[in-house]
């Protein structure tokens, strides 16, 4: 028995296949270096808080940083209230006598920015040191050009060093110091969503057995997931069926696109959901570094995407419950709404219209195949539920 072996693939094809398979990597990698690479430290919110020439001063100081956006505030309670808001990443509070400046952090903000502020704080250190030497020596002058002892004996006298107090108004866990699991957390959410999305698209068919299934997944994903971030690892706080809905909305969000986008566009519309979420949303979330520090504003962006948007959730909701959450709630309750309405287009644009009939032979019989076309489309409209 002879067989005929399979045509062999076109040259053009075969070279059309190696260059475009380079190309998607070549998007993959630079996707995921981009943020980091494009990324620079400047525009960081911060409330300066304070009067009098020490306020001046330290007011000069930052600016000439040039990487602080300064805004003022009364004192240190609105201080501390801005930055729990997370409307500032840190404050500086400049003592009521000038003596000292207390610098205020968030360290469940942004491990990255609390090393700037920490830089600044040591900054600020040296120059109020340097100051405070200069009117010292000032001073010492002025006593010698007068030729008194009294004035000479007090020019001498040592000066307290400023005091720079560093004070962290909103730590980590003791289980995440660092801010690791935090910053890691867009990339399994990503890719949990996906698992869940494609799985869905391929295994289950009809919608309404498409949209439980997406549902019981969100349900059983942030459930499981916060379990194991928050009781296990302890990466998270606050409230755990809180954190769990915010975890399982987000989880919904990103499987119910693909399967409205694959019920759609077919077998492609796989592709297109997941290059919205892992190579689109995932690298602008800003959950490895604020997101000012993005160019242009890609940052802002990121936030109305589905990793962006849950990870500042979850991040808010542990640390920072004061702060405004509305809009993330909102941006995960759209793209849920966006992925059911796209599947039940795509149930639509699948299902057979029913055609009515239009003849009826002599004896009243139906010659236009009404019934049988009926109840085929009976039987569809069966299956796709």
């Amino acid at each position: 028995m002879s067989t005929t072996a399979p045509p062999h693939t076109r040259w053009g094809l075969t070279l059309a296949t190696a260059v475009g398979s380079a190309a998607v990597v070549a998007v993959v990698l630079l996707a995921f270096l981009w943020p980091s690479v494009t990324s620079r430290v400047h525009n960081l919110p911060v409330v300066v808080s304070g009067s009098g020439p020490a306020e001046t001063a330290l007011h000069a100081q930052l600016e000439k940083a040039g990487v602080f956006a300064i805004s003022p505030a009364d004192n240190r309670a609105a201080a501390i209230a801005a930055v729990e808001a997370r409307d500032a990443y840190g404050a500086f509070v400049v003592a009521p006598d000038g003596s000292g400046v207390d610098v205020l952090t968030a360290s469940a903000a942004s491990p990255v920015v609390v090393q700037i502020m920490n830089q600044a704080a040591a900054g600020i250190s040296q120059g109020m040191a340097q100051q405070a030497a200069a009117g010292q020596a000032a001073r010492v002058q002025a006593a010698l050009a007068s030729g008194r002892l009294s004035a000479m004996a007090s020019a001498l006298q040592p000066v307290p060093a400023p005091k720079v107090t560093v004070t962290d108004v909103a730590p980590l866990n003791k289980q995440d110091p660092r801010g690791t699991g935090l910053a890691l957390l867009g990339l399994p959410l990503a890719m949990g969503g996906m698992i869940g999305g494609v799985l869905i698209s391929l295994v289950v068919t009809g919608f309404r057995r498409r949209l439980a299934a997406a549902g019981a997944y969100g349900v059983a994903g942030g459930l499981g997931l916060v379990g194991i971030l928050q009781g296990w690892f302890g990466i998270l706080s606050g409230p755990y069926l809180l954190n769990a809905l915010a975890m399982g909305l987000g989880l919904f969000a990103i499987a119910i696109t693909i399967v409205g986008l694959e019920s759609l566009l077919g077998k492609p519309g796989i592709p297109v959901g997941a290059v919205l979420t892992m190579f689109i949303g995932n690298p602008i979330s800003s959950l490895t570094s604020p997101l000012e520090f993005l160019p242009w504003h890609w940052g802002e962006i990121g936030q109305w995407f589905v990793p962006g948007a849950t990870g500042t959730l979850l991040r808010d909701l542990s640390y920072f419950p004061n702060a405004a959450q509305g809009v993330h709630w909102l941006v995960l309750a759209a793209w849920s709404a966006a992925g059911i309405a796209l599947a039940i287009l795509g149930r639509h644009r699948n299902e057979e219209a029913v055609h009515l009939p239009s003849t009826l032979d002599a004896s009243g019989h139906d010659t236009s195949g009404h019934d049988g076309g009926a109840r085929h489309g009976a039987d569809l409209s069966a299956a796709s539920a």
